[in-house]
């Protein structure tokens, strides 16, 4: 049998199956109907969607499988919830995080780990050791000079207390007012701005931490972290939610709140993860309704009759429930990019409905009955139909084969619903456009294409020429532009930065606090990780290194000296305290007027900024104390004053207590980070600079693995990740052109034939990398979809207009019947179909929507226009 026996048989089979659906229309609709609800309960009751960045690329890279062996080497570390803590003061920011922490860990069935460092004993007993030895001598002056103090507000850690420790530091610079032994300065002004902040009706509090010498000034000084490895609940969509939920709510009945001058926001992959897919469902919830709304106002307009536009909608409908279902039956999950069938599928199963529609009207047109105009519609347009959707189904099935399973599945699920598509189209609508007849055909008004009067037909048919030259200089117009086409290699820019863990993890980048770019090596000991580390502190590319053993303090001889030192002088002023009776309203106004006369003396005798300081305090308490409420004002005063003191109180004496550190003494949560089971020891490596670009991201990377080729961590990820889907690219790239290109030969059977159906493709490709550079639109890993795709897309409009002029006597015949009409209507319902997936608030599908439209926009004009102009060149009417 030839190629020509073959394509009459399978046109015959479609005919004859589109007349047995007609005539059994009741029973094909009731049909469908059970199928759409079995596989709609099947697909809500399985649904799951994995999140997992990781998982979009193949398990077997080596890349993959090396980061796979460290998360299994250190399990606590995958997956984790970071919870961030910023205070107003770090007094408050650290009690808040000791106390969270604790309730976490009270609650192992949400919190499986809870690892706050800073929050172990051993750091709060230790902590002095990990100063510089120059800050260590600067901190024990401060608090040497403030032991006086620091014993009154130990013993009487009250309003009375506080004043008359700040009434002995007033008088000692009153008594030597040219040169007095503290600066009072900042201490003043800051009980100031308490006093003012609480007249103004402002939250604000008083750092101990910075008054006793610690830093506090930057959102990093005043921010805590804890990190959680959370449970998961796999069967949910929101396998975290509990968790994240959990710590929510463990806030909000501790008191840390942004009134009470806390904030606790959750980043990590955990938090990344779960507002990742709640950004993605709301975009392509919102991307579908709008999609469904476009193509319904785009079907009316092109098709022109209800009973056409809701039988089209029923049969998308139908066979994307369809669809829906076989991607959950075969693969189980969707991912973040497969999610996007959805909307890939309206466009797609539109443009076959659409043709089948207008199709049909045209035979009517043409004097056909209703039913023999169904037959004459799938033996007319079947083929062409069938042709499309194989060739869209091979651009899909191209990424199968590659190593981007993000992809990969995506492109397993639209190949198959090209199939569905054609299937629902070729089954379901002529059964409900034989139930619901249309009225008759208005025969004096011709099926073609005419914009308000216009006809393009005529228009292409005078100046063909004209646009075919039009078309080769803005090609190589374009072709120039082709080398500024960028590419984002950053997955951080395809997540949407408006989610609290995106905010919080730029916040964390921007301070330091975590570094997004370290690189992580596994080495089989403690000792071959230190001599590794060493090797690699040498390399130029390369900052920090750390290991278990970079834990262990430097100089600790001379700094357990000094912190002996503070203790024999500090110590004993913070030894147990005796029984202070209780502090009474009449306490305090006695504490303050006592203070005020104190504050008034020093500024008159004592000049200067200090001077005025003094003033300051006395002018702002002194409104506290001027309310109808001066005993209410007073009481929140103290508590505004000493919130953060008892905490600060109790970790210097803690600190106090330091002791040699050695490897062994380090904590075991720690250990357990940086240690394997089987003794395998991790380095962590950080850049030298922040890393804003392939090639600075390359350079390090290659440093690191000149001496360690087992290395992993984000910046390998990124670069290999980045060469996997380019690579994944490239070979889809070619599989679709390979296949569409013989299945057109087998086909067409000429050579000039599938050269111009593959000539728009051409132009529209160029056309579109050119277009990107004028919209600052980067490639990513996301919208690189577009470039395979545009085989599969575009290739459709160009087999309808070639096919129907093989078809027709005259050349410009074709161009006067329902197909350039057709061809107009299916791009632009999918361009309605994918530009809704452009307002997404996730920014990697919306600039995958944003490139398809403007491809599907390039693919338009260049089928519509120059395909036919350059067919009217070639094929001029006799």
């Amino acid at each position: 049998m030839t190629i020509d026996d073959a394509a009459r048989t399978y046109v015959m089979l479609l005919g004859r199956w589109v007349s047995w659906v007609a005539r059994h229309a009741r029973m094909v609709a009731a049909s469908t109907c059970v199928l759409t609800i079995i596989s709609a309960v099947y697909f809500i009751d399985n649904l799951a969607i994995n999140t997992n960045t990781s998982d979009m690329l193949s398990g077997e890279l080596s890349f993959r499988q090396k980061s796979a062996e460290i998360d299994k080497a250190f399990p606590q570390t995958d997956p984790t919830l970071v919870v961030v803590i910023d205070g107003q003061t770090a007094d408050i920011a650290d009690d808040a995080a000791l106390k969270l922490a604790g309730a976490m860990r009270r609650a192992p069935a949400l919190y499986r780990d809870v690892y706050d460092l800073e929050g172990e004993p051993f750091i709060r007993r230790n902590g002095f050791l990990y100063l510089g030895l120059d800050e260590l001598y600067e901190l024990s002056d401060r608090l040497t000079d403030a032991q006086p103090f620091l014993g009154a507000l130990w013993s009487d850690p009250t309003l009375r207390g506080f004043f008359r420790m700040l009434g002995l530091a007033i008088d000692k610079a009153a008594e030597f007012p040219d040169d007095p032994p503290l600066n009072l300065e900042g201490t003043l002004n800051a009980i100031a701005e308490v006093a003012e902040a609480q007249s103004a009706g402002r939250f604000h509090l008083l750092s101990w931490t910075k008054l006793m010498g610690g830093e506090d000034s930057s959102p990093a000084d005043r921010r805590r972290y804890i990190v959680v490895q959370p449970t998961m609940d796999h069967a949910s969509l929101q396998p975290a939610s509990k968790a994240i939920d959990g710590v929510r709510a463990l806030a909000r009945e501790l008191g840390l709140t942004p009134e009470r001058g806390i904030r606790v926001r959750l980043t990590g992959s955990v938090a990344l993860d779960e507002e990742e897919l709640e950004s993605v469902e709301r975009g392509m919830g919102l991307a579908a309704i709008l999609s469904l709304i476009l193509v319904l106002g785009l079907l009316f307009v092109g098709l022109r009759q209800t009973k056409l536009v809701i039988s089209c909608l029923a049969t998308l409908i139908a066979g994307l429930v369809w669809t829906a279902g076989f991607a959950i039956w075969v693969i189980g999950t969707l991912n973040l990019l497969s999610v996007a069938f959805a909307v890939l599928f309206i466009g797609l199963s539109v443009d076959f409905g659409l043709h089948f529609a207008l199709r049909y009207r045209e035979e009517l047109w043409c004097g056909y009955s209703r039913h023999e105009a169904l037959v004459e519609a799938a033996k007319g347009g079947g083929g062409a139909l069938t042709l499309c959707a194989i060739s869209a189904a091979m651009a899909f099935y191209a990424f199968i084969p590659t190593d981007y399973v993000g992809l990969a599945e995506l492109g397993l699920i639209a190949g198959t619903g090209m199939f569905v598509a054609l299937f629902a189209n070729l089954t379901v609508l002529p059964a409900l456009i034989a139930l619901w007849p249309l009225a008759a055909v208005n025969r004096e008004v011709r099926p073609h294409l005419s914009i308000g009067g216009f006809e393009p037909s005529t228009w292409i048919g005078r100046k063909p020429r004209w646009i075919c030259f039009g078309a080769l200089i803005l090609s190589i117009a374009a072709a120039g532009l082709v080398p500024r086409v960028t590419f984002d290699f950053d997955p951080l820019n395809l997540k949407d930065p408006s989610t609290e863990s995106m905010s919080t993890l730029y916040d964390l980048l921007a301070d330091g606090s975590r570094n997004y770019h370290t690189i992580e090596v596994l080495a089989s000991d403690l000792t071959a990780a230190d001599d590794l580390a060493q090797r690699l502190r040498e390399l130029r590319a390369v900052g920090r290194v750390m290991t278990l053993s970079s834990y262990v303090p430097k100089n600790q001889d001379d700094k357990l000296l000094a912190i002996q030192d503070m203790a024999f002088l500090i110590a004993p002023a913070l030894s147990a305290r005796e029984e202070q009776p209780r502090i009474t309203e009449e306490d305090r106004l006695t504490a303050w007027s006592v203070l005020s006369l104190k504050l008034e003396h020093m500024a008159k005798v004592v000049a200067g900024p200090s001077g005025e300081a003094a003033t300051r305090v006395r002018d702002a308490i002194m409104k506290l104390k001027e309310r109808s409420s001066k005993h209410a004002s007073l009481r929140e005063f103290e508590h505004r004053l000493l919130r953060g003191l008892p905490g600060r109180l109790d970790s210097l004496s803690q600190a106090l207590q330091a002791e040699p550190v050695s490897l062994e003494a380090l904590p075991k949560a720690l250990w357990e980070r940086k240690v394997s089971a089987d003794g395998r020891a991790l380095i962590e490596v950080s850049p030298e600079s922040m890393l804003h670009d392939r090639m600075s991201l390359r350079a390090f990377v290659e440093a690191v693995q000149s001496i360690s080729a087992d290395a992993v961590g984000s910046p390998v990820v990124i670069l290999e990740a980045g060469r996997a889907v380019l690579g994944a690219f490239f070979e889809a790239c070619v599989f679709a052109v390979i296949g569409i290109v013989v299945l057109l030969s087998i086909v067409l059977r000429r050579g000039r034939d599938v050269a111009l159906v593959f000539a728009p493709l051409m132009l529209a490709g160029l056309w579109t990398l050119a277009a990107t550079t004028f919209l600052n639109q980067s490639f990513n890993f996301a919208n690189l979809i577009v470039l395979p795709l545009l085989f599969g897309l575009g290739v459709a409009g160009g087999i309808h207009i070639v096919a129907r002029f093989r078809a027709e006597t005259q050349a410009s015949d074709a161009l006067l019947t329902s197909t350039p009409r057709a061809v107009l209507f299916s791009a632009l319902t999918t361009i309605g179909s994918f530009g809704s997936i452009a307002l997404s608030g996730h920014p990697g599908t919306a600039s995958m929507g944003v490139l398809l439209t403007l491809a599907l926009v390039m693919i338009l004009v260049a089928t519509l226009i120059f395909l036919p102009a350059l067919l009217t060149l070639l094929y001029p009417d006799e």
